[in-house]
């Protein structure tokens, strides 16, 4: 019940905002193009019986930013979305998405309406606090705004910005600066290293006390986002937590379609050599980044949002249904 209400509150705040929900496909020719996510494979059958490759999609992104392409300007989706390889108190293999995009708008935007969404959520449900494994969080207080530099700084003691000039030898950078912090394996490259390091020492401690936005990904770790004008080493790249828990991820949007298709390619080589497979690029995506606007981005993990926000402590307690196969 909490999530109905919490679902019509945030597509009631929305329309205010005079966005436009949308429904895009969920069987896509690429499901996405980063390392580490998996998609569930399938086939379509032509009238003739030709099998089609397809997947089902990892996130809405492709779609949504054809249509910026087409002219939409502010635009959301309640999307259905899938995840091999993933499963856990945090994870299901399908889950709901709720994804926004605000054209011509800069990335501080969304990062506002996400930490507005985050309250509304709480005050739905009547939730004057965030608890889930010990930690507490105040969703109406004001956000904590941390770089991930300062974060690797902080609760790492790492310097990571001066690990990321020059790509010949930033692995072995991180790998010194790691020592006796992480283990670092002979074949980790430096985004392993990196979210190693992210995972034991840097998540756990935000989002305490109240959400943090952390801001300013490194370039490397930043596939789909526009580099920082002022320094290219690191993105316009944000995620936002709460008692620990990654509740959202966004950027300002990368709509360089060459440097777009280089970032992918290299990240299907990494998939290859991780996991012996890789994803085919969405040439129609690509096409569409050459006239897609200057725009803004983020995904809201809705299940996280709603278990915080109702006291549940596992995320199969928000959805009506378990996925499918799970006792």
């Amino acid at each position: 019940m909490a999530r109905n209400a919490i679902t019509a509150a945030c597509r009631n705040w929305f329309a205010a905002a005079e966005f436009v929900e949308v429904e895009t496909g969920v069987l896509q020719v690429s499901p996405g193009n980063e390392t580490h996510l998996h998609a569930p494979r399938t086939a379509l059958l032509g009238p003739d019986g030709e099998t089609m490759p397809r997947y089902l999609r990892t996130s809405p992104e492709f779609a949504c930013k054809k249509l910026l392409a087409a002219g939409e300007q502010r635009i959301v989706e309640f999307a259905r979305v899938f995840r091999d390889r993933e499963r856990g108190d945090r994870h299901l293999p399908e889950f709901t998405m709720l994804e926004w995009y605000r054209a011509d708008e800069p990335y501080e935007s969304v990062i506002a309406d996400t930490l507005a969404l985050i309250a509304l959520a709480a005050d739905t449900a009547r939730s004057r606090a965030f608890a889930f494994r010990g930690r507490r969080a105040d969703p109406f207080a004001e956000a904590e705004r941390l770089s991930v530099a300062e974060a690797f700084e902080r609760f790492a003691g790492v310097d990571l910005l001066a690990t990321i000039d020059g790509d010949a030898g930033r692995r072995g950078a991180l790998a010194e600066a790691a020592c006796g912090k992480v283990t670092v394996a002979d074949d980790d490259t430096w985004s392993d290293i990196f979210s190693k390091i992210l995972v034991e020492h840097v998540e756990p401690r935000l989002g305490e006390g109240r959400p943090t936005v952390l801001y300013e990904y490194p370039a490397p770790e930043s596939a789909l986002a526009r580099p920082k004008p002022s320094d290219p080493r690191v993105s316009e790249r944000f995620e936002i937590y709460a008692c620990g828990v990654e509740l959202a991820n966004g950027f300002g949007e990368l709509t360089d379609a060459t440097e777009q298709r280089r970032r992918f390619e290299l990240a299907m080589d990494d998939k290859e050599r991780l996991y012996g497979e890789r994803y085919p690029l969405d040439e129609d995506f690509l096409a569409a980044l050459q006239s897609m606007p200057q725009a803004s981005g983020v995904a809201l993990g809705f299940d996280r949002l709603v278990m915080l926000a109702s006291g549940a402590q596992r995320i199969d307690q928000v959805v009506w249904t378990p996925p499918a196969g799970s006792a």
